[in-house]
């Protein structure tokens, strides 16, 4: 067996670039910048509305409330971010949940402020908006903005209720931080180990099928110590998102979800149904597959991400995984592998695993006048290398956009995965090209389980949180209710060659999306499926698509998905469409059967 890899030498950021500390001066003053831009902003209270007759004067006034809207929204974007950047890597001290915590509320109390700016938007007519940015071109370059603003016109509450909200906002989101520290202070006893969350899932991809028994095991008694806790959180912020939308007027629970991203809910359900109609020919037969392979009928669920060889699975130093995803990136153009290569250069990547830190992996743009910070947890697997590329993904989009500002530069997550995901590809493509036929066999599995993971596992979330949120309206549900509904959206997209064991009822608890993001998760096989159609069009023409790619990384969140994709000919208002990208999961499966 390989001796174990080695975390202590990888990087962790520094951020003093944006504050040195909890008691910097700077974070106080820039919330006062924050609320100076805004007291400004309020001056202008009534003054939209009034001038809705005058094209020109509501149009300069636009632009002028849209510029210190902006400004106000960047200084507490750069004291927000460094506090969530800061409390990720030190989920076990009080003091930074407490700063934390703390810089929310002083923050949602100086944006509440600016609450009547978007409302009074909201109350002038399209046509007269119109004519305002034809009026004063200065203004007209915020239209994609107000668009999205204007997304929610048939949603909003009084503008007492809205501030009422923004108000009790920081006491609501501390139940999504009680689920956080709950999760980051988890360990599960693993044989004669004590293993932090991230440690025992990574453990159960571990080669030896003992060990990953054991993780499995250790992972669901730990859950299940806590689910009582994680259930009452998720109960109780579904409850609060309840309340909300039915005073909203949402006409199902995922609709706020839907606005934020700019995408239809048809072209979501297209997206579902496509998926669902694959289950049988992508997930159910690669893990029939996968089955023979490993000699067995059935596989348990910790088995279903188990490496083929039962060789200790070949690691990737740090330098190793930075090598080949610049390489990656500098085919499809050098400008990605050069924006790419500046996060390695400065201190801007934390990849440490350590005591405190939280699980997962994120880019955090933290505002336009700031460079992103990328966070995960590096292990040193094939899928820390995919990792690395998918985070640096969308740091090189969020570089991109950045010129446009933060207003305009937010894009909508479908949209926001789509960089993520294309880097994720480029380094899988450099692996499979320098592969022997074994090699192959191991990264199409790979290559396999992460499509299923990205996109059969993230609907299977997203019917679940459905069906959770159905049942959760007559009534608080109980962790063994939420774990039957688990086990059986889960069962469905599994099939019957993986066996749910006892203990896998309570795995829902560790997807923290459900709690802080209620029904993020379709995004993420939104953009795979999207991604599928752009590499396809790559592979068509590479020239000419580098300089579109670009562009539309570019365009931030200035176009709607259907506008971004319409140069590449991509109609992903249609089931096809979808079905395609399922249809390209499926060749790899087919590659696999060959194969095995």
């Amino acid at each position: 067996m390989n001796a174990p890899f080695k975390t202590d030498t990888l990087p962790q950021w520094r951020l003093d670039d944006l504050y040195s500390g909890r008691d910097d001066p700077r974070i106080q003053t820039d919330l006062g910048k924050a609320k100076a831009a805004n007291d400004a902003l309020v001056e202008l209270k009534g003054a939209f509305v009034a001038a809705r007759a005058d094209p020109a004067t509501l149009g300069a006034l636009l632009n002028r409330g849209i510029e210190l809207y902006e400004e106000a929204t960047n200084a507490l974007y750069g004291v927000g971010a460094y506090a969530a950047l800061a409390a990720s890597t030190a989920r076990d001290d009080p003091a930074w949940s407490r700063f934390e915590a703390d810089l929310r509320a002083r923050s949602s109390q100086i944006a509440a402020e600016s609450l009547f700016f978007t409302l009074e938007i909201n109350e002038i007519e399209d046509s007269e908006l119109e004519a305002a940015f034809r009026a004063a071109p200065a203004a007209a370059r915020w239209r994609p903005w107000v668009r999205r603003v204007r997304l929610s016109r048939p949603h909003e509450l009084s503008p007492d209720l809205e501030r009422m909200l923004i108000d009790r906002s920081p006491a609501v989101s501390n139940w999504g931080r009680l689920s956080e520290e709950t999760l980051a202070g988890l360990t599960a006893r693993v044989g004669r180990e004590t293993l932090t969350l991230p440690e025992t899932l990574n453990r159960m991809s571990d080669p030896n099928g003992a060990r990953r028994k054991q993780a499995a095991q250790g992972l669901a008694k730990a859950l299940e110590a806590r689910t009582p806790t994680l259930a009452l959180c998720l109960n109780t912020l579904a409850f609060e998102k309840q309340v909300e939308d039915r005073w909203r007027k949402y006409p199902d629970p995922a609709a706020s979800r839907h606005i934020a991203n700019e995408v239809d809910a048809d072209a979501v359900a297209a997206l579902e149904a496509a998926v669902v109609d694959s289950y049988a020919s992508v997930s159910h037969r690669y893990y029939r597959l996968k089955a023979k392979v490993m000699g067995r009928r059935v596989l348990d669920h910790w088995d279903r991400n188990a490496p083929l060889d039962t060789a200790q699975p070949r690691t990737y130093g740090w330098d190793e995984a930075k090598a080949m995803v610049l390489e990656s990136f500098s085919d499809l153009a050098p400008r990605f592998a050069d924006t790419a290569q500046v996060f390695f250069t400065h201190p801007w990547i934390d990849a440490r695993p350590r005591a405190g830190k939280q699980s997962g992996a994120y880019s955090h743009s933290v505002s336009s006048r700031h460079h992103p910070f990328v966070f995960m947890n590096y292990m040193g697997e094939r899928r820390d290398v995919l990792t690395l590329a998918h985070e640096l993904g969308h740091a090189v989009h969020q570089t991109l956009c950045a010129p446009l500002g933060t207003l305009l530069a937010d894009t909508p997550l479908t949209l926001a995965e789509t960089a993520s995901i294309f880097g994720e590809g480029l380094v899988f493509e450099r692996l499979l090209a320098g592969a022997s036929v074994a090699e192959r066999k191991g990264l199409l599995a790979g290559k396999i389980e992460d499509g299923i993971n990205t996109v059969v596992r993230q609907i299977a979330f997203h019917r679940f949180e459905t069906r959770y949120h159905a049942a959760r309206a007559g009534g608080e549900v109980s962790p063994a209710e939420i774990g039957a509904m688990w086990l059986e959206t889960m069962g469905e997209s599994l099939g019957p060659a993986i066996r749910l064991n006892p203990g896998y009822e309570h795995y829902w608890a560790y997807i923290s999306h459900f709690v802080h993001a209620p029904f993020y998760v379709y995004a993420y096989a939104f953009g795979d499926l999207l991604v599928r159609g752009l590499m396809e069009k790559r592979r068509e023409d590479p020239v000419t698509f580098a300089p579109l790619y670009e562009a539309l990384l570019a365009a931030g969140g200035t176009k709607t998905y259907v506008e971004a994709l319409a140069p590449f000919g991509l109609n992903p208002r249609e089931k096809a469409f979808w079905a395609a990208g399922m249809k390209q999961l499926e060749r790899l499966v087919d590659e696999f059967e060959a194969l095995v």
